[in-house]
């Protein structure tokens, strides 16, 4: 049966089988004469064909064994409530002539929505020809240009590391820690920019630090350090950039990027500075009581867990503990969460080789656990009483 013609917001997608052969036109039939007067005559689907809320229902049939099975699309142009109740209503339908029959509805479509996908995809290919943006347009148009400049991102070399799209053009490279820090760095052009990704140095990155320039740029807190100290005993590295003390380089404005890049210093004075026992640039200051504090926090913690923390490091795992240090489990760092938000037993400490977050926080807060030991602390603003959060580093490991 037909219709006006109908600009469709959704469209209902459902399967039919029917145990018997029959046409198309008993499907839309059965349809039409089954649901009559199921939802009111303002849902009648006769009714709503001929007002133009109901497009043409679409069928299509194969047998299959004695058998017909196929799909029906109706297009609607009703709201999301009124297509639903069509949607279910189709499905009470158990009869195509003299056969049993059944029909499922496998998904209403929201046309709208694959329009507004394709409209900012086009706008995305549109923006990249687009050459320059003129200053008045640009406050409109910053979602767009950060998408673009992500687009950059290309996979180099064969351990296909995230980089930006002049690292070979370029005599200098910026060499960060992971995806996040080059994506941030391309949001505010710069284009030279590759990561380490990873627990280990990759030979991409050595032998590029061989040919160009390099500049490593690490966030400014234990993990840069780390990952500083690794880089150095491997690659021919020839500035050192710091992240501002207890910022990562993912999370830097523009302008802090620029001044971090500008303070940049030799790896020859980096390192001068470090025999000397002097604070390289960027470095959070060591307090006075350091020892004193490493030893007053190890007395909390059972030895055999701290030589457990000290093989976690670089491991990306976590270990799970009970109010006596008895071990629970061990997990993936990247499961911890979920863990603690689904688990049943009584955890109060946990160790683990990743960032203590707000998140983490308040997941481990509302499981009572007392105490969190992470590789570093990350943002985290709202510190429980109950819940004593350590670090790797402030234990000397």
């Amino acid at each position: 049966m037909g219709g006006v013609a109908v600009t469709a917001k959704y469209v209902i997608h459902a399967t039919i089988e029917v145990s018997g052969i029959v046409d198309k036109s008993d499907v839309i039939g059965a349809l039409f004469g089954q649901t009559e007067g199921l939802l009111g005559d303002k849902l009648d689907l006769r009714e709503l064909q001929k007002a133009g809320r109901i497009g043409r229902v679409l069928v299509t049939l194969e047998e299959r064994n004695g058998k017909c099975v196929g799909q029906i699309e109706i297009p609607s142009n009703l709201d999301k409530v009124e297509t639903a109740l069509i949607a279910a209503a189709i499905e009470t339908v158990d009869k195509v002539g003299p056969c049993d029959a059944k029909i499922t509805v496998i998904k209403i479509e929201d046309v709208r929505e694959e329009k507004r996908k394709k409209v900012v995809e086009r706008a995305k290919e549109l923006l990249m020809k687009w050459k320059e943006v003129t200053p008045d347009t640009r406050e409109i148009t910053e979602e767009l240009l950060k998408t673009v400049r992500e687009a950059q991102l290309v996979a180099y070399g064969p351990e296909k590391l995230p980089a930006g799209p002049d690292v070979d053009k370029s005599d200098t490279i910026i060499i960060v820690e992971g995806r996040a820090d080059v994506v941030n760095l391309l949001r505010h052009d710069y284009r030279n920019v590759i990561a380490i990704e990873g627990a280990s140095i990759p030979k991409t990155i050595i032998n590029l630090c061989k040919e160009k320039t390099a500049i490593a740029f690490v966030d400014g807190d234990r993990g840069g350090e780390l990952v500083l100290r690794q880089l150095l005993q491997v690659a021919d590295i020839d500035y050192v950039a710091r992240a501002p003390p207890g910022k990562e380089v993912e999370e830097l404005t523009g302008k802090e990027i620029a001044k971090c890049l500008r303070d940049k210093v030799p790896v020859s004075e980096y390192l001068a500075m470090l025999e000397k026992g002097l604070q390289p640039p960027h470095l959070p200051q060591p307090q006075a009581t350091a020892e004193t504090q490493v030893v007053s926090l190890k007395s909390k913690i059972p030895p055999e867990v701290l030589k457990e923390a000290e093989k976690l490091i670089g491991s990306l795992e976590a270990l799970i503990y009970d109010e006596n240090w008895r071990i629970l489990t061990k997990i993936p760092v990247k499961d911890l969460a979920n863990y603690l938000q689904s688990t049943q037993d009584p955890v109060s400490y946990i160790v683990f080789d990743g960032v203590v977050t707000q998140r983490l926080v308040e997941i481990a807060e509302a499981k009572s656990v007392k105490m969190l030991i992470g590789g570093r602390v990350g943002n985290v603003t709202h510190k429980p009483m109950s819940l004593e959060i350590l670090t790797f580093n402030g234990l000397g490991l």
